[in-house]
This record gives C-alpha cells, structure tokens and sequence, in this order.
C-alpha cells in the first residue's frame, strides 16, 4: 500500500506552486516530457525517452562515460570478436542479476535483440545495420553455455562497429522471465514495457504517469556501484520558462533545455551551477542538387563561396551565446576520427572572387528553416551575411514537421538540418552524408548527391577491422566533403545544464543517451 500511495504523494508535491526544498535522499528534475512515447527500450527513439532508458536497463557493452569513444563491458564479462566469421563470442558477467532477482541469462539476451528486431518499432534500423531481420534473427544469436552466447551478423561490418551498435539503448538486455508473462497478442510485451521495466539498470520504475512525471528507485543489485540517491523524480515541465523559476527557487535539483537567453540569466546565481557539455549535435545547411528548378544548385562553385559566407563567430558567439561552437566536419568533435581543424572564416571578398570565376552572377536560392532557435537565428544571419557578396537568399520558416515533410519530398532548394548520431560510431554520419546508394533515404540521397568513389570508401571505412586504418578513412572522406560537397557544416551543441550548487557528481555524455544519475548526491 506505502508503494502505491508514496509516489502520488510525491507527486501532489511537486505539483505546489511553491516547494521549501527538495526531498534529501531525491534527485529532481524538470524538463519537458511530453514528446515520450514508451519506455520499452526496443521503441524509445524520443529525446525524454533515450535520456531515461539507461537509467533503468543496461547493454551488454557501453560507452565509458568518461572516454566515450570507448566501449567497456557492462553486462557482458568479456567477448572475442571474429571479422572473417562476423560474429562475437561474448562472456556474460556471471554474478549480473536483474531487479527482479532474476539471473542473467544468454536466453534474456536472445530474446531482448530477438524481440526489438521482430517488433520492428522506429529505432530497429540501427540493428538492422547489422543485417538483422525479422526472417534471420533467429538463425544468427545462439546460446553456448549457460554464461556464454554466440553473436552473428550478415551485413559487411567489423567487430567494432558490431559493438557500438549493441551499446545502443535498443540493444539494452530485458529480463524474459518478468517480461514474458506480460506478453499479449505477440507483442512480445511492449505494451507493459512502455510503463513499467525489467532491467539491470541502476533505477527501477516505480511510477510513470504520462504528462506528469517519471519516479525511479535506486535498485541495490545492479551489476556496478549501487546508486547514491534513493529515489529519481523527472518532472514534466513543458514551458522552459517555468523550469527556469523551478532551479531557480529550488524547487528542482536538475533543469534542462533552457533557452539561451534563460541560462544566461541564472549564470552565477546564488546556489546555482551551469553545467556546459559538449553534444553530439550539429546544424548545417545544405544544397540540394537534385532540384531541376535551380541549376546553380548543382555549381561546386557555390558550395565553396557559401563556406566562405557563413559568420561562423558571430552565430556561436554573439547570437546563440556560447550555447553551440565552430565544428565544420560531419563527425562530431568527441568522436575517434573527428577533424579538429576548421578551414573556413567569414570572407565576403574570397566567396565574391570565388563566384566571379566560376562566372555566377544574380546568385539566389530559398533556405527552408524551422521557425524556432537556433534555426531561425542561423538562417536570418546567413541571409544577412551571405548578401554581403551580392547572393541572395530567400527564407522560407515553417513548423518542423513541415520542413522535415519538403526534405523528405526533395522539394527544397536549400535547408538548415539538426543531425545527431543514431549510434556512436562513424558509421552513422559516414553513412548519412557521404552515403548514396539510390534506395535508402540518407541526407546525400534526400539531397540528390551521389558519388560512387564516396559510396565505396564509406562500405570500406565501415568493413575495415584495423581501427587505425578505419579512422583514416573516415579522416579522408571528411576531408574531401570539406572539400567539395553541398554541406556547409556550421556548428555544433553544448547541453547546458542547470543544477543547485549542492548536486555532486552528474554526469553526462556526447550523445543523448549518455545521462547518469546512479553517482548523484546531495
């Protein structure tokens, strides 16, 4: 009955205008949740929801949360990997128990891929990049002993990418033995999942009520260092300006998502700490040269000149205060391989003798743009900088769904993108942007630009077991899209984070997945 009754309780508290201090022995936080669909690790593909699921489930690998590029074993003891074969041998951590109790089994592992394979939910794609399918899964994973399974895989990749993408949250390990009985109708219980868990994780749910909040306990037994605080309370707070007042008055421990202007002003506040870490996220812009209605599109020439004509300084800086910076690469700075160099600075007068001998003169083009920060305040600095060496750009902002909509038709001329990695591997934006195969709809295909030399030093980067050879190629192939391509890379995220000055030991990683919570105190 307590269990029940303590998290409405809970909740009826942190519904209060006003809130002396918070629970001692409970973490906090207020952001916005309401774009969360399930919490079942085999569909979370929403911001709030990737942010949450590792707190409740681990993978047999992970990213080291202090070297991310690292993969370290979690639930996994140890593993052997065989590029020739395509498959890895993989050990489990004989000791590792779920929750629930339950030991872990190479049954739970078989089942967790097997189901997030055959249900088919929005992030399956990233376990598809193995070649696994619905029609195959099962002839590829295989149990060997009772502490041992058998990994396998169809598509042209190396080990190592093999274990990035199982450090993926959908790749997260279920308890069968909890999760089975709550299966209906072959769903392999996902419906139960989206609100309750089965995992290893250092949390465990004990309430999620939708639009409302999310209440984690600390779970004991998790395999690793048992939580600091006993008890995690996500609060759904969809205006930004009210989690602003919530850290501010100490109504909240943790807030997220604050708006440039709002971090700034709590920047030194009494009781108050800015956290600044660096993001995976990107914003570029990018012709697309398969759009017949303006052939200067297609002009390497205004490629070049539009580098040369973006105020790289004045948008991180000055516009966007401090919240993005300078990255011109498709990999993300944080990433092995990662170009650290930026080539271009704002010059009118080099785009300008740029143009001029390519002999385009009257240069125009339409920018399709989300009509919200930081898109919007790109695009307006763009057009004031780019008119600078006579180009003219005409904006065209609407609702993102309705950006997302002309992208996907093709029917842009010239759009300002987000990207943030699906896995953390090169593979990921190799594949996006320097990847046309004519089937598969990446940011080159959408944008029309195929080159095949490209296209085989992407399958060959993604094949390449040598990781010092692997990380070359992918150095080449950046280098040669900042070199001639329709991408104008601009900038790339940091997660600003407010806490109380009283929280220790929050961390949080490059891409969104990486938060953590289990060393929290108070």
């Amino acid at each position: 009955m307590q269990r029940k009754v303590l998290p409405l309780l809970l909740l009826a508290a942190l519904s209060a205008s006003t809130f002396a201090a918070t629970p001692p022995n409970a973490l906090v936080v207020a952001q916005g949740l309401d774009d969360l669909v399930s919490l079942d690790p085999a569909e979370a593909n929403e911001l709030s929801s990737i942010q949450t699921v590792p707190s409740l489930y681990q993978r047999l690998v992970q990213a080291d949360r202090n070297d991310p590029a690292k993969v370290i074993p979690v639930l996994a003891q140890s593993w052997q990997g065989d590029a020739a074969a395509k498959k890895l041998i993989i050990k489990l951590r004989p000791t590792a128990k779920f929750s629930s109790g339950n030991p872990l089994r190479p049954e739970d592992v078989i089942f967790s891929y097997t189901r997030a394979v055959m249900l088919n939910k929005s992030p399956a794609f990233i376990l598809n990049v193995l070649g696994w399918q619905p029609n195959n899964i099962a002839g590829l994973l295989k149990k060997v002993d009772e502490h041992t399974l058998e990994l396998r895989w169809t598509a042209e990749v190396s080990p190592a990418v093999a274990l990035n993408i199982l450090s993926t949250p959908i790749a997260s390990i279920v308890d069968e033995k909890t999760v089975a009985p709550n299966a209906k109708a072959g769903d392999f219980g996902n419906d139960w999942l989206k609100m309750h868990s089965a995992g290893s994780g250092p949390f465990k749910m004990r309430v999620y009520q939708p639009h409302r909040a999310i209440v984690l306990d600390a779970n004991p037994t998790t395999p690793g260092n048992a939580p600091k605080v006993k008890t995690v309370i996500i609060k759904n707070v969809p205006d930004s300006a009210a989690r602003r007042l919530l850290i501010q008055q100490g109504d909240a421990d943790i807030a997220r998502d604050l708006g440039a202007d709002q971090t700034s002003t709590l920047e030194g506040k009494p009781g108050l700490k800015v956290l600044s870490i660096p993001s995976a996220e990107q914003n570029y812009m990018v012709f697309n040269v398969g759009n017949d209605a303006n052939p200067l599109l297609k002009n390497p020439a205004l490629w070049e000149a539009a580098r040369y004509l973006v105020d790289y300084e004045g948008i991180t800086k000055d516009l966007l205060k401090g919240q993005y910076f300078v990255h011109q690469s498709f990999l993300p700075v944080g990433f092995a391989g990662a170009l650290a160099n930026n080539p271009f600075k704002f010059d009118p007068a080099k785009a300008k003798e740029i143009l001029a001998k390519a002999g385009i003169k009257d240069a125009h083009f339409t920018l399709d743009v989300e009509n919200r920060p930081p898109f919007i305040t790109i695009a307006q600095s763009m057009q004031a900088s780019f008119a600078q060496a006579g180009v003219k750009v005409d904006l065209l902002p609407a609702a993102g769904s309705q950006v997302y909509a002309r992208v996907r038709a093709k029917q842009h001329q010239a759009a300002i993108r987000l990207w943030i990695p699906d896995y953390f591997d090169a593979h990921s934006n190799a594949s996006a942007f320097a990847y046309n195969d004519g089937k598969t709809s990446t940011v080159a295909g959408l944008n029309g630009w195929h080159i095949p030399e490209l296209n085989k030093q992407t399958l060959a980067a993604v094949a390449q077991a040598d990781p010092a050879k692997r990380l070359d190629l992918y150095k080449k192939i950046q280098q040669e899209l900042q070199r001639s391509s329709p991408y104008v890379f601009i900038d790339q995220g940091k997660t600003q984070i407010v806490v109380r000055d009283n929280v220790k030991g929050y961390q949080q990683g490059l891409n969104a997945d990486m938060v953590y919570y289990d060393r929290v105190s108070k």
